[in-house]
């Protein structure tokens, strides 16, 4: 057998294909840009990354396909998303980089680059995709100019993505399997409902009796607080939720929201600490996301001011468009409407003490 030859860091990383890959457009007109070479390095390291986030999601959807998925699985999904996280957060700071680039250093080249645009990131389409972006999100021009930038191959690739699940519909079929708050034995909405009537009943009183209000502002802060009402009894009911759903006032399903505000109330017990980091994360991404989308939009206007973008966009109007538009788990993020304060949460009964506690605890191993 053939010793195994060594490994050159050089040859591994494949150094002369990615150092030999700044072509600056500006330089095939006799005079280079010099902030030409940063902008093309900015959006090369950003398409790394997202090559990097995409394998760590497409992960993650490979593991929630698992029916039964493995407990141990779990850990694997939360360490794979702080990893994305992570990345995102860098994505975000780069953009401080690119932001020591002026209007004039940007002008000097970027009638050269006419018409390529961020519209043309496959990546970046395919990674909204990836975590649950929907044709029906999109902004119209963003449709058109699907069909007017990409390649066919990219669009063909795009619309086979578009045929998979999503990390956000995984995502919801997980939290539709879970069993806690269905028992004969215990029925923890009604509990809820009763305690979530109480402190409704307690604000309205605080509302009604407090004398520093006048009644302009009384009337108002009631009518806020019926509306709270609504949504409390929008979540309890079957029909009001599926016709919310139809509406798009909400996307994630019922059995799936109800499940997800049972673990963000028992987040404590050990069997809930990890659905309850999957959740939280998933809101890190999505709000992660944003924050880069925002940061991203106030760049472009920073160096743009209101010029259309080189791909013919609105420019930074369109990116802060774009910025709560396509925004994936909003229902996460929701979820905060339907807790309680800590102390009014009813208590589990014995045997659900067992099913989500240690079962070693007051043992002695």
């Amino acid at each position: 057998m053939q010793p195994k030859p060594p490994v050159h860091y050089g040859d591994y990383l494949q150094l002369g294909k990615i150092l030999d890959a700044q072509l600056p457009e500006s330089s095939k007109r006799g005079q280079m840009a010099h902030d030409e070479m940063l902008f093309i390095i900015i959006h090369q390291t950003y398409e790394l990354w997202f090559k990097q986030i995409l394998h760590e999601i497409d992960s993650v959807r490979a593991i929630l396909k698992l029916v039964p998925m493995p407990s141990t699985a779990l850990a694997t999904i939360v360490g794979r998303l702080q990893r994305v996280t992570e990345i995102q957060r860098i994505l975000v700071e780069q953009i401080r980089v690119i932001e020591t680039m002026t209007t004039l250093d940007f002008l000097d080249f970027r009638d050269d680059l006419i018409p390529a645009s961020g519209f043309q990131s496959l990546q970046f389409k395919l990674l909204e995709t990836a975590l649950g972006v929907r044709a029906t999100h999109r902004l119209e021009i963003e449709k058109q100019f699907f069909q007017s930038r990409l390649k066919p191959e990219e669009r063909s690739t795009l619309e086979s993505a578009s045929q998979e699940t999503s990390l956000f519909d995984l995502l919801q079929a997980w939290l539709e399997r879970m069993p806690f708050s269905q028992f004969a034995e215990w029925d923890f909405w009604s509990q809820y409902a009763t305690k979530v009537e109480q402190m409704l009943h307690r604000d309205e009183q605080l509302i009604t009796n407090n004398p520093n209000l006048d009644e302009k502002v009384r009337k108002m802060e009631l009518s806020n607080l019926n509306t709270t009402r609504e949504t409390f009894l929008t979540v309890l009911d079957a029909s009001r939720w599926e016709k919310a759903r139809k509406e798009g006032k909400v996307r994630l399903s019922q059995t799936a929201t109800l499940n997800a505000i049972f673990i963000q109330l028992y987040r404590d017990w050990p069997v809930m600490q990890v659905p309850k980091q999957i959740l939280n994360l998933t809101i890190e991404i999505d709000e992660l996301m944003t924050t880069w989308r925002y940061r991203h939009a106030i760049m472009v206007q920073r160096i743009l001011g209101t010029k259309i973008g080189t791909g013919g966009s609105a420019g930074s109007d369109y990116l802060k468009q774009t910025t709560e538009r396509n925004r994936v788990f909003t229902d996460f993020f929701n979820l905060s409407t339907f807790l309680i304060p800590r102390h009014e949460i009813p208590a589990l009964p014995d045997f659900m003490q067992i099913e989500m506690g240690f079962s070693y605890d007051g043992h002695k191993l």
